[in-house]
């Protein structure tokens, strides 16, 4: 199964679990634009709003999801744009800028640029309304 695919069974996991049985922290950007959730073995975050346009759909994510709405990252690998039904956004309360989330080899930090997320392999995203970059 895809990593993306894989993503959104966790995240559907984690949300449907009871909270005492998963470690996952929600949290959105000052501006509201981004939404993220951190977990054990996956951040994903969504936006809202965006000013680009994700990579083409591949054949393997179903019609009936979204896709490009977000992108996620194991604790090793590079990152990805997930394909899923779900959303991360209004998952949490504002990190301000400056102020980071972290856990399970990765970390999200709040910057006035937009969200950035890296794991413990140097791999990882930025997110903001004008731009992407998956590193």
């Amino acid at each position: 199964m895809k990593r993306y695919l894989l993503a959104a069974a966790i995240v559907a996991g984690l949300f449907s679990a009871p909270a005492a049985s998963a470690d996952v922290v929600g949290f959105t950007s000052p501006s509201g634009n981004i939404g993220c959730i951190l977990a054990e073995d996956l951040v994903r975050c969504d936006i809202a709003t965006r000013d680009w346009t994700p990579p083409p759909r591949p054949a393997d994510c179903p019609d009936f999801t979204d896709y490009g709405q977000g992108i996620s990252l194991g604790p090793y690998g590079p990152a990805g744009f997930v394909c899923a039904g779900d959303t991360a956004l209004g998952s949490g309360p504002a990190l301000e800028y400056g102020q980071f989330q972290a856990g399970g080899g990765m970390s999200c930090n709040s910057e006035p640029s937009g969200m950035r997320c890296s794991n413990s392999d140097g791999h990882g995203f930025t997110l903001s309304q004008q731009a992407y970059t998956l590193f």
